[in-house]
């Protein structure tokens, strides 16, 4: 007896149109944006997700023109770029946080280049980084990033334009939470570092002798460095947060 799969072009299609919309998702979105996660786990995941998604998919999508159909690749190349792009400045946060610890602890000067992220950063910011995208893969965060991307087909079906008014809105949105998250996690250090800055110069005008100039940076580290920790023991709950956060960006929570 032959084996005989009822696969018609419109299943074809819908697959395509689904592939395109996972790969540039997982292109931009982290954690599987991370350069550390080699290419080829990243296209299984790609074709184990589209094989998964495209009986649902393909249950309201016809068959197009060819002209519709190129169209349509580009608009989902578009719609996973865009979603994806909203799961990255939500947890953009977590680095710009160790950003401003940097600038504030006198570590802003100590770049170097990561090449995970494939960017030039310092310290903190590598650290919460790195910290970050462990912890989404040891408390099972990306698992709802990925439940967020197969949500997003019943949110926005294949072939169906976004509405770009609320993305724009959901954008503008995004940034303005993304430094708020970041303030929120590196606020308070930032102030203390900033109180020690202040003390130090009050010291340094009442005992000159002290050569603060020259104890004074490197005490700043040592006092950044320990705050950091502190930071680092907040950032799971800040984590969970971020993928709340990016959930609802999606449209999708």
């Amino acid at each position: 007896m032959d084996l005989v799969l009822p696969i018609g072009l419109s299943e074809i299609g819908a697959g395509a149109l689904v592939s395109v919309r996972i790969v540039a998702f997982l292109l931009i979105a982290p954690p599987f944006s991370s350069d550390s996660i080699p290419l080829q786990i990243k296209g299984m995941l790609a074709v184990v997700l589209a094989v998964a998604i495209t009986p649902v998919a393909a249950a309201h999508f016809g068959n197009p023109t060819t002209p519709a159909f190129v169209i349509d690749i580009v608009l989902e190349a578009v719609t996973g770029a865009a979603l994806g792009f909203l799961v990255y400045l939500a947890f953009s946060a977590i680095q710009v946080a160790g950003s401003f610890l940097d600038f504030s602890g006198g570590l802003e000067a100590a770049q170097q280049y990561d090449p995970a992220a494939d960017i030039t950063a310092a310290p903190f910011s590598r650290l919460f980084q790195m910290t970050a995208l462990a912890l989404l893969f040891a408390t099972d965060g990306y698992q709802l990033v990925i439940a967020g991307l197969v949500r997003s087909f019943a949110a926005v079906p294949l072939a169906m334009q976004m509405n770009w008014s609320a993305l724009a809105a959901t954008l503008s949105a995004s940034v303005t939470q993304l430094i708020t998250a970041a303030l929120e996690i590196a606020g308070p250090i930032m102030a203390v570092l900033f109180i020690a800055n202040v003390a130090l110069g009050l010291l340094s005008r009442v005992a000159p002798a002290l050569n603060v100039y020259t104890l004074g940076p490197p005490a700043l580290v040592i006092l950044a460095v320990m705050l950091g920790g502190v930071a680092i023991v907040a950032l799971p709950a800040a984590v969970q947060t971020l993928i709340d956060q990016a959930m609802h960006a999606m449209g999708v929570n």
